[in-house]
């Protein structure tokens, strides 16, 4: 029996271990972590000397485990990186267990939670080429599919573009290829970011911009190119919109525009709690129209969330529904916890043009609104807003105004005419 051991900030929080009679795993605080009075997952996991276990909960999602300690898993792209590394080894992916990926995310995972024993330890931060890392990305989307990619003409720069991979791109969460970097402040040098990086580098996500799945049948796992200035776009308006988001830009190399973006869980080195809504209220973010954004304001009442960050959630959600981010699941929205205990809203992110008709994905919103999932009006914005009705009125009237200047946004990001056109005729601007 594997025991897992969780820490935070140095200290053990719990144990965990997978029980094959209930068929999930189970959790214990230790005592010391419970007379520290710090929540890590209040609703799902309150601090107490009981053994928690919750069979009932999605396998595809939770992998038998708590939600807090799922979120750490690697999402699809990550799991496509592990399994093409397991391949070359010659270990069938599958028999490589949910408890396994997460030791192997180790010390590596977003947020602050850490997992012991580690099994891969990577204790520096090297160098990695960007053309390299994207050429491998591509091959890891390809292999998906059961396609052969030859990365060059040396098994052993393969094999290096493999390690640089496995050290960006194992523990980002999302469908689509990203890598977790560190990046200088001349924007001259890329650095593999799931380690402490050394002076002048800042902890970065990168979403690759051309890697693309081929695979109609599959989610989208990596983006046409010019999806990058597109992400772009959409950042520099919802800023506009008053929306709170980390610092954003474009790594252009080559024909490609990377976007980057800074991570909200790392300030210098050190490590922020996070908890995304799945894990939070074990929201599962794998079945679309089985939760609510109701239900999202009350998870943040029960947080004790503060009124203006209650205002900022309603921004976010208006502009979601004007601006047709269809992605809005619960893993992308999320908490973070501040010293001192309390919890606050996370900056936004994952904020793009997502809607495509007839994708059993993003046709519709993932979240409802006021029981609709499609077709809102004005009294569905409304519907969650009786306590800051006059506010409500005034956010929705600044995102309208604001997304109908798309062009200008998409003008400064380079956006693809093209894109620009079908993402213009999809905007809701009649509220």
């Amino acid at each position: 029996m594997v025991i897992t051991r969780i820490q935070l900030w140095g200290d053990t929080v719990g144990a965990m271990y997978f029980d094959e009679q209930r068929g999930c795993c189970i959790f214990e605080y230790t005592p010391s972590w419970i007379a520290k009075g710090i929540e890590i997952s209040p609703l799902r996991l309150p601090l107490a000397p009981t053994l928690y276990q919750f069979p009932q909960l999605s396998e595809a999602t939770y992998k038998g485990m708590p939600g807090a300690f799922a979120d750490t898993l690697p999402d699809d792209f990550g799991n496509a990186v592990i399994n093409a590394w397991l391949a070359r080894q010659g270990r069938d992916p599958a028999s490589f267990s949910a408890l396994e990926r997460l030791l192997y995310t180790g010390k590596r995972g977003m947020g602050a939670l850490e997992y012991e024993p580690e099994t891969a330890r990577l204790d520096q931060s090297t160098e990695i080429d960007l053309t390299s890392l994207t050429r491998m990305a591509q091959a890891v989307v390809d292999q998906r599919r059961g396609l052969s990619e030859q990365l060059s003409d040396s098994q052993q720069r393969s094999d290096q573009a493999m390690q640089s991979i496995l050290q960006v791109g194992t523990s980002a969460g999302g469908a689509r290829a990203k890598a977790v970097i560190g990046i200088n402040q001349d924007r001259t040098e890329v650095r593999s970011g799931q380690v402490d990086l050394p002076p002048g580098f800042e902890h970065y996500l990168l979403k690759f911009d051309g890697v693309v799945e081929h695979s109609r049948s599959q989610e989208t796992f990596g983006d046409p190119q010019g999806y990058g200035r597109m992400e772009y776009a959409y950042y520099l308006m919802a800023r506009d919109c008053g929306i709170e988001m980390m610092p954003c830009e474009l790594l252009e190399e080559g024909e490609r525009a990377h976007f980057l973006t800074k991570r909200f869980d790392r300030v210098g080195n050190q490590k922020i709690h996070y908890q995304s809504l799945c894990a939070m209220d074990h929201a599962d973010y794998k079945q679309p129209g089985h939760y609510s954004y109701e239900q999202l304001f009350g998870v943040m009442r029960a947080l004790r969330l503060k009124r203006n960050e209650a205002l900022q959630q309603y921004r976010r959600m208006v502009f979601n529904i004007v601006a047709r981010n269809h992605d809005d699941h619960t893993k992308n929205f999320g908490f973070v916890l501040k010293p001192g205990g309390a919890w606050q809203l996370a900056p936004a992110f994952d904020v793009a043009y997502s809607y495509k008709p007839g994708s059993p994905w993003v046709n519709s919103h993932q979240l409802t609104l006021n029981g609709k999932r499609d077709h809102f009006d004005r009294h569905d914005l409304l519907a969650p807003a009786e306590s800051f009705r006059k506010q409500a009125l005034q956010i929705i009237e600044q995102v309208q105004d604001v997304v109908a200047d798309w062009a200008t946004y998409a003008a400064k990001a380079q956006v693809p005419e093209s894109l620009t056109e079908e993402i213009k005729a999809a905007h809701r601007l009649g509220f």
